[in-house]
């Protein structure tokens, strides 16, 4: 029986509160082959899963202010200053406004309400492509990708900033710092193409630690403001019991990134699988929004 579109989506809005929660359980079953424990998880997965499930019972509006790319900019001008942030060149939402004409020769264009999509922008634009582009991901909400719920909560919203350089050929490497309680416990170093995933602790030694496959073969040399990138992070982890804080390193100038409390929507397959273990020992839940039957 055919069902209008529009039924379907207010169906699936009446109903996303147990979709989601379905749907999280049955990834977290297929990602480690058994069900979640969610009142006594004891692996990182399995916590962050509780996690997810915790945030489509109730939302977070913490996580969803500062998940969000363009409010999170006062949070950390609060912790750190402003000379922290990538310079904000536009913000608005209506792609249809994008001042091509008075950007620079090289910026890059992002939402605020999700990940990935951007577009940098080197020389002439494609303005139609640019516009068709953004104002369709506006109308979409990133929590249906994997049920992040705090992301639903987050007014999109389209940024263009500054071009960052690092000199890196793929760059800008990008500095991923896993805190627990406000402590950088590990740092991954990413780039924009998604090839390297290296793992290092905090006094940069390097890990036997990934959960890509295939990655390029590399060996990333100690920043020499690493000790100014673990107080940045540590700053703004602060007083939760998990976040990821990622940060670049442009030529000696840190600047933020972004504030992610679901790494991947907790699909995260550890290799050495031990890890997921000794992760979930660091992380302390103390956080508990909702304790009613899972």
């Amino acid at each position: 029986m055919y069902i209008p579109s529009g039924v379907r989506m207010l169906k699936r809005r009446v109903l996303r509160r147990s979709d989601g929660e379905r749907y999280l359980k049955a990834t977290y079953r297929s990602l480690s082959d058994e069900d979640l424990d969610c009142d006594n998880p004891s692996t990182f997965t399995a916590k962050m899963f509780q996690r997810l499930i915790w945030i489509n019972r109730r939302g977070h509006p913490e996580f969803s202010r500062l998940a969000d790319k363009y409010r999170v900019r006062d949070y950390v001008t609060a912790r750190l200053g402003p000379q922290y942030l990538v310079n904000l060149l536009w913000h608005g939402v209506d792609a249809r406004r994008i001042p091509f004409d008075t950007l620079p020769s090289q910026y890059v264009i992002k939402t605020n309400h999700g990940s990935g999509g951007q577009v940098v922008v080197r020389g002439a634009a494609n303005r139609t492509r640019i516009i068709e582009h953004f104002t369709e991901t506006l109308r979409q909400s990133y929590y249906w990708q994997s049920r992040e719920y705090h992301y639903h909560a987050i007014a999109p919203r389209i940024l263009a900033e500054e071009f960052l350089d690092d000199l890196q050929p793929s760059g800008p490497l990008d500095y991923r710092f896993w805190c627990f309680d406000g402590v950088p416990a590990l740092i991954q170093v990413d780039n924009a193409a998604h090839t390297i995933n290296p793992f290092y602790d905090d006094q940069w030694n390097r890990l036997d630690l990934s959960y890509r496959k295939q990655m390029e073969s590399c060996s990333i040399a100690r920043p020499g403001n690493l000790d100014q990138m673990l107080s940045a992070a540590s700053a703004l982890a602060a007083g939760f019991d998990f976040v990821r804080v990622d940060l670049y390193n442009i030529q000696g100038r840190i600047r933020f990134g972004e504030m992610t409390f679901t790494p991947r929507g907790g699909c995260l397959k550890f290799q050495p699988s031990s890890w997921d273990l000794i992760l979930g020992q660091k992380w302390k839940v103390k956080e508990i929004l909702d304790r009613s039957p899972g």
